[in-house]
């Protein structure tokens, strides 16, 4: 007996001002995101990676996600926006997964919290590393932004994504967040 046919989920590559990102969607939301890795080619094959639930294709990118990336692109300008009217596709997590992301997806551009302060609020004092752990999985940075997320110290620890913390310092800077980017006084 074969297994049940998985259900497919689209993809589409494009254009930022800091590199070629892509999308991955499925019928409820977006289920994958992928800023800019060494090339075109090394984003395509992220995005289109295996996924435990369903098979990915590239597409033409739908209306909603048409409009998803018109904002992403607009976003990484400095033309800022939260981004959390796209809508996410979370289905395939675990629940402390789920707690962390929606946690982490409320923190405004210019905003940082830090690992233990999301630990405190989803009922888990003393997780702060379990939060990073499950930020180092997010399957959707700058949608769901893990990288506003900081040590107690405010100093830039751990970014899964390509260029790690220099493209989370980046980003950062974009969204014009208090103490990157900007001159000091001394």
């Amino acid at each position: 007996m074969s297994a049940p046919a998985r259900p497919l989920a689209s993809a589409a590559l494009f254009d930022t001002a800091i590199g070629v990102c892509a999308i991955a969607w499925s019928a409820t939301g977006v289920l994958r995101f992928a800023l800019p890795d060494r090339d075109a080619t090394a984003t395509r094959t992220h995005i289109l990676r295996r996924h435990r639930l369903v098979d990915i294709h590239e597409a033409d990118p739908s209306p909603e996600i048409t409009t998803a990336i018109t904002r992403i692109q607009a976003h990484l300008t400095g033309d800022l926006d939260d981004l959390r009217w796209i809508p996410v596709d979370l289905s395939p997590l675990n629940d402390f997964d789920r707690a962390v992301y929606e946690i982490t997806r409320a923190i405004d551009p210019g905003h940082t919290l830090n690992y233990g302060a999301i630990a405190n609020r989803i009922g888990h004092p003393g997780g702060a590393q379990a939060v990073g752990q499950s930020l180092g999985r997010n399957p959707i940075p700058l949608i769901i932004p893990c990288h506003r997320v900081l040590a107690a110290d405010h100093a830039l620890h751990g970014f899964s994504a390509p260029g790690g913390l220099t493209t989370k310092q980046h980003l950062l800077e974009i969204e014009r967040t208090p103490g990157f980017g900007e001159p000091t006084l001394f």
